[in-house]
């Protein structure tokens, strides 16, 4: 088997006496599509600083094509920044062109889609088409490597898509691919999901592999709003979705108990838990352990 593009083995980053990522480990292959979970605060970021060499590791290894970060390796990756990068009072077509400069390449072609804005400032266009030069740009080198940070934040589900076309063909061209998302729809696309929580890796593997033995509890009721206060004053990691309640991680009888002693009558039953609901246990079982 040929070596990852990325590695990342046991990674810690300390800022003073503040631990930001703690024994952090991935790994992404060629071609492959990584999806990098977890809460704000959870050190993703963190992670993605240190493989462009924007952060040294406080220790551990990372490896970028089988070197540490660096200028060179930088040139092989393209990136989109959870803030874009891209420059708001240089119209669409001067940003491509900065960009090609810094590396040496031709100013690439844009999309069709943005072709009327190519003389318009970056700051005046929306944020769907600003998310899609920021892919135009991230690509214009021809990376080996693409790293995502919340690639589709703010954009509508239609941008959202067609973007995430763009990832896939990305992909499927031998490119690997990084992606931290906070969209659960968008993490059932990735090959691999790895959890982060707390500056930790809890979790990795496939959707399944990351939901376990995971259970759920969905609550049947037309108090909706009743059930969701007791549950939640019981403590549990209680969601609402619409007027749907559910408990993650909680066993039928202990739910009907906190609703019972909170005089709510409601119908339970034990089903599959989401792929979410497993991240909450997860993040809450972290939790409790610090």
């Amino acid at each position: 088997m040929p070596d990852p593009l990325v590695s990342v083995q046991r990674v810690t980053r300390r800022f003073g006496d503040f631990t930001a990522v703690e024994d952090a480990s991935l790994t992404v292959d060629a071609g492959e599509i990584v999806g990098l979970l977890g809460a704000n605060g959870a050190g993703k970021t963190t992670v993605i600083r240190m493989m462009l060499g924007l952060l040294a590791p406080t220790w551990g290894i990372l490896r970028l094509f089988g070197e540490q970060p660096s200028r060179d390796t930088r040139q092989r990756l393209g990136y989109v920044a959870q803030g874009l990068g891209l420059y708001d009072d240089l119209t669409v077509a001067e940003n491509l062109e900065f960009l090609a400069k810094a590396y040496d390449t031709p100013v690439p072609a844009l999309p069709a889609a943005l072709e009327a804005d190519r003389g318009s400032l970056v700051g005046a266009i929306g944020l769907g088409r600003q998310r899609q030069l920021a892919f135009t740009a991230a690509l214009a080198h021809h990376p080996e490597l693409l790293v995502l940070d919340e690639p589709t934040s703010g954009v509508d589900p239609l941008a959202r898509a067609r973007l995430w076309d763009v990832i896939h063909e990305q992909a499927e061209a031998g490119v690997a691919v990084l992606v931290t998302t906070h969209y659960m729809q968008e993490a059932q696309q990735c090959d691999r999901l790895v959890m982060m929580s707390r500056g930790r890796t809890v979790a990795a593997g496939k959707e399944a592999d990351i939901i376990g033995d995971t259970t759920a509890v969905a609550v049947h009721t037309d108090r909706w709003q009743d059930t969701f206060a007791a549950l939640n004053a019981a403590g549990m990691p209680v969601t609402l979705a619409g007027k749907r309640v559910r408990v993650a991680n909680v066993g039928a009888a202990e739910v009907r108990s906190a609703l019972s002693a909170a005089d709510v009558t409601a119908t339970v039953e034990d089903v599959p838990a989401t792929l979410e609901e497993a991240m909450t246990a997860l993040d809450r079982g972290i939790r409790a352990q610090a």
